[in-house]
């Protein structure tokens, strides 16, 4: 056999071929039980002399015989091996033939066929078995890694499909409302809007997070584990080698006549140079890689998008804030990478060591200690390359936003006390780390806030300061919160275009196309759209019912602080609200009635901001069901109080259900507009002031004991209810009222 001038590397010839690789190796290493246990049955039959000695060679002959290709080549060749045998069946022949020479037998050679040869044989056998199996374990690891980041990606995917899911029902909401809660409404679509660019941001990066994970397994996991079980294949047959030289000079002594066939054998086993048995192999082996294709965007069925990043100034504070953390960790987790890189390479040279015989210290610790080291410098390494590729992709879309950024210091903290996100101006709930303070200026956030929260931070403060600044962000954050998070609130008209191809258009509600829903208040005004104005197109914004001291304030006070106020005079005043109707309607239903245009009318049950769109009213002596957009309603009058030192009279409320604003336009008209399906009158729920009351701003009610209203909403945990008194509907304590 010539000398081998190639230096085969299955990492990078034949790549992700995991399986025929290991099925090779365990095929040579289940091999050396054969030859153990050649040499078992050989030290019985050496004392039966030639003719058994003869048979046993014959019989193993066969045996090789019917296992040259997947010795040589493996169980699956990719070409066609013909009659080739590898280097080292070649020199199994060469011992077949030495020993079917051989004609007589000492006892003693048969014991130390057992004792210097099977016994060792064996144990080397169950050693290598081990280190296969740790290279099979440790493959099966890299591919649940593999798995378990598509899993991840496929999560960030299903949550990016379910928060556009949720923009679209937002928008959808937003432009079916047509009560009170419209700026709601607009500002929650706005909200969600973000949250679905911020949930795409993250999923474009998961992505290349993915790929790069990808691209690690197969061209630097999978190839190293390749070449380590060639590397085991190398050091089998070497040491198979050597007891080989050992058998033969067994023979060599026990057999002094035959000394020229175990001299031919002994210069025939060095040749079997163990990389000629991986040269034949790789030739036989090579075939086309199937890597998978790289990972794409793929759009929400829901919400028809690009893979192209969102770059305005609300993603940009969120992009800002995840490349600085980004960089910090690259930075950190390169350091511990390099660190733990030079363990595994120490590691690897202490088995260069056993194999070499320079260290005594057992393979397979070793090995499965190398494998320990290298799992953990993968989980540094692979957090390393998410740093790198997160920061190379906001980079790449929009610079080095980092630059200039004054980041907060945030701290994970439990608020003991009330407080509010400075952000969003909500409480902070939950009893175990729930949001972040900055240790140098207090700003404090939500957990789910601190990515949103600008770079912005003013550096050290003093503790006055601290709390100056705390007033001021919570002013802001109350007052503005569609501002705090860097998007407009003034409404649909503001909100971005969007493109949106292919998708179900919103569906009509039954309303008549012309209508027109009136925001201000319960009553819906409806009309032509020719006879429209211009200036009713815009609808008239709802008073906020917090100022920015008292939006969803901390509590409802108690009720001892507020018994016993100034006595409240009352005014003489109808029972019901008046008004009169617009348009003459005529009855079409059971407890409907007909009434002319300009005929005044006592309102009996008014219509809520979430009601049927008919109010219970009585036109003379009748009474019944008509649509709250024919009639025009004053409000009743309201209880007289006496001056009090120290308060001042508070201002009018801007918040009215009438539509009297928008029925100017259309008072000519004898018909009035098409109007919702009758679902019958709604039936109301009052609510009795249990004491006195004080109102504190224009977004509250002041009450005096037994006054009744008609519950709007009640207590949703901030300890206030809505209720509604004369068209409009403003805030009382939950715990000062009681249902009637």
């Amino acid at each position: 056999m010539t000398e081998v001038d190639v230096n085969p590397q299955f990492g990078a010839e034949l790549k992700d071929a995991f399986k025929p690789v290991n099925a090779w190796v365990s095929n040579g290493i289940s091999w050396l039980d054969d030859i153990q246990q050649f040499y078992r049955e050989r030290s019985v039959i050496e004392r039966e002399y030639a003719s058994k000695l003869s048979a046993l060679c014959k019989k193993y002959a066969d045996r090789k015989a019917k296992k040259i290709s997947s010795l040589s080549v493996g169980d699956t060749p990719t070409m066609t091996p013909g009659s080739l045998e590898s280097a080292s069946l070649t020199t199994w022949s060469t011992q077949l033939n030495a020993v079917e020479s051989h004609a007589a037998v000492r006892d003693k050679f048969g014991v130390d066929l057992i004792s210097q040869l099977a016994d060792p044989l064996r144990q080397i056998s169950t050693r290598y078995e081990e280190l296969r199996k740790s290279h099979v374990d440790y493959h099966s690891k890299l591919e649940k890694e593999r798995e378990s980041s598509l899993s991840d990606l496929k999560k960030v995917k299903g949550k990016y499909d379910g928060v556009c899911q949720e923009v679209e029902n937002r928008r959808k909401k937003s432009e079916s409302s047509f009560d009170y809660n419209k700026t709601k409404a607009q500002a929650a679509y706005q909200q969600q809007l973000l949250e679905m660019n911020n949930v795409k941001n993250t999923y474009v990066i998961s992505i290349n997070v993915a790929n790069k994970l990808k691209d690690q397994f197969y061209h630097e996991y999978v190839p190293e584990l390749l070449d380590s079980l060639e590397d085991l294949n190398h050091t089998r047959v070497a040491k198979l080698n050597s007891y080989w030289l050992l058998a033969a000079q067994l023979e060599k002594t026990a057999f002094a006549q035959s000394t020229e066939h175990i001299d031919h054998l002994a210069s025939e086993i060095p040749r079997n140079n163990p990389k000629l048995d991986s040269l034949m192999f790789l030739q036989h082996n090579t075939a086309q890689s199937q890597e998978p294709p790289n990972l794409t965007f793929e759009p929400s069925p829901v919400w028809h998008d690009d893979e192209t990043m969102v770059t305005d100034e609300s993603a940009k504070v969120f992009l800002r804030n995840l490349l600085t953390k980004s960089k910090v960790q690259a930075r950190e987790l390169k350091l511990e990478a390099d660190k733990q890189r030079r363990e595994v390479e120490n590691a690897k040279k202490v088995r260069e060591n056993v194999r070499q015989g320079k260290d005594k210290r057992d393979e397979v610790e070793v090995v499965k200690a190398t494998f320990n080291l290298q799992e953990r410098f993968h989980e540094v390494d692979r957090k390393r390359l998410t740093a790198e590729v997160e920061t190379s992709t906001i980079m790449s879309v929009v610079g080095d936003l980092s630059l200039g950024a004054k980041s907060h210091n945030f701290r994970s903290q439990t608020f003991k006390i009330p407080t509010n996100c400075d952000l969003c101006g909500d409480r902070i709930w939950g009893l175990s780390a729930k949001g972040f303070d900055c240790r140098d200026c207090g700003y404090t956030c939500h957990s789910k806030c601190e990515m949103k929260v600008p770079a912005e931070c003013p550096g050290e403060q003093t503790k006055e300061e601290k709390k100056k600044l705390k007033t001021e962000r919570q002013e802001q954050a109350q007052t503005t919160p569609a501002v705090a998070e860097g998007t407009p609130s003034n409404g649909a008209s503001d909100l971005p275009a969007l493109d949106r191809r292919d998708t179900m258009n919103s569906l009509s509600s039954g309303y008549a196309a012309s209508a027109h829903r009136s925001v201000s208040g319960s009553v819906v005004s409806i009309k032509p759209a020719a006879e429209e104005p211009a200036e009713a197109a815009a609808p008239k914004p709802k008073p906020s019912i917090s100022s920015a001291a008292s939006k969803r304030r901390i509590l409802a006070p108690p009720p001892s602080q507020y018994v016993s106020p100034p006595p409240v005079i009352e005014a003489p005043k109808s029972s019901n609200p008046k008004g009169k109707m617009l348009y003459p309607y005529q009855a079409n239903d059971d407890g409907e009635i007909t009434v002319d245009e300009g005929q005044e009318i006592a309102v009996l049950e008014p219509d809520v901001p979430d009601g049927s769109g008919w109010m219970r009213v009585r036109a003379g002596s009748q009474e019944g069901l008509v649509p709250t957009a024919y009639a025009e309603v004053t409000a009743a009058p309201s209880p007289i109080q006496p001056t009090s030192p120290g308060l001042t009279d508070r201002p009018g409320s801007t918040y009215s259900n009438s539509s009297a604003s928008l029925a100017g336009s259309v008072a000519a008209k004898k018909v009035g507009p098409a109007v919702a399906p009758r679902r019958g009158a709604k039936k109301l729920q009052y609510v009795e002031a249990l004491y006195d009351y004080e109102a504190r701003s224009d977004a509250e009610w002041t009450m005096s004991e037994g006054d009744r209203f008609v519950l709007v909403t009640k207590d949703s945990g901030d300890g206030w209810a809505e209720v509604e008194k004369g068209g409009q509907v403003k805030s009382v304590p939950a715990n000062y009222i009681q249902e009637v």
